[in-house]
């Protein structure tokens, strides 16, 4: 359903990570939609700003702006975090989506020049935004790290081993967050949270050209994504702090 503005992200500034590939575009849309102030990083230039431009176009009025920012920097990223809470007032949330995959055939063969990438996609990336928000989204009455997560964390196959334990890695790290919210809401219960969404594997309308046979059964469209990374802000932060949302089977 889309937003009307007046919801539970109506005047929030979210921060959205990996904002240039195909989900990132949905996230930026259905936030500048539900009335969000949306800001954008990815690495690759051009790509953000086509994204930037198509969430402003679909969304007249709408606030949504791009940065290009390093996030293996910590101090990049802490400058970056700074920059919108100072410019904007506030931080309400982060949404994770920086992504990558490599994988092989068997176990033995499994190369660990994929996990020294993946380490720095999946986990470090996660690491330094999450350290650079915390303070920021702790102080906003509906403060929101979500991180968007794969099934095989949880039942790893034997050719995916250094994505799977990148994705299990960046999992526990977000929970981790969840426990530093829980403990700071006390008695009252967490004013923030740390959720994770997890998927199979995302789907895109470009990919369904691709393929117009494929089935992508179990995958997620970006668009529903997209929807249940607004709606984390419509349920409580008790309630989504520290859960895993499963928007595909459980294994």
């Amino acid at each position: 359903m889309v937003g009307n503005g007046n919801g539970a992200l109506s005047g929030a500034v979210i921060a959205v990570a990996g904002a240039g590939g195909p989900a990132g575009r949905a996230a930026l849309l259905r936030l500048a939609e539900a009335g969000a102030t949306v800001v954008g990083s990815d690495n690759d230039p051009q790509r953000l700003a086509e994204a930037v431009d198509a969430a402003r176009y679909a969304k007249g009025g709408a606030t949504v702006v791009g940065e290009t920012v390093d996030l293996l920097d910590l101090q990049s990223v802490r400058e970056w975090a700074g920059r919108i809470e100072k410019d904007f007032g506030r931080v309400d949330g982060v949404v994770h989506l920086v992504g990558g995959w490599r994988g092989g055939k068997s176990f033995g063969t499994t190369d660990l020049g994929d996990w020294d990438l993946l380490e720095k996609l999946l986990v470090r990336t996660v690491q330094h935004t999450s350290l650079a928000f915390h303070d920021a989204l702790q102080r906003s009455d509906r403060g929101r790290y979500v991180l968007i997560s794969a099934a095989g964390a949880s039942r790893p196959t034997a050719g995916n081993a250094a994505y799977s334990a990148a994705k299990a890695a960046a999992e526990a790290w977000t929970l981790a967050m969840a426990d530093d919210f829980r403990k700071a809401g006390g008695e009252q219960g967490p004013s923030s949270a740390a959720a994770i969404l997890v998927v199979k594997a995302l789907v895109h309308d470009a990919m369904r050209a691709e393929r117009p046979n494929a089935k992508f059964a179990g995958f997620t469209d970006v668009k529903d994504l997209a929807e249940a990374i607004a709606g984390v802000w419509d349920q409580p932060a008790a309630e989504v702090n520290g859960n895993r949302l499963w928007l595909t089977e459980k294994p």
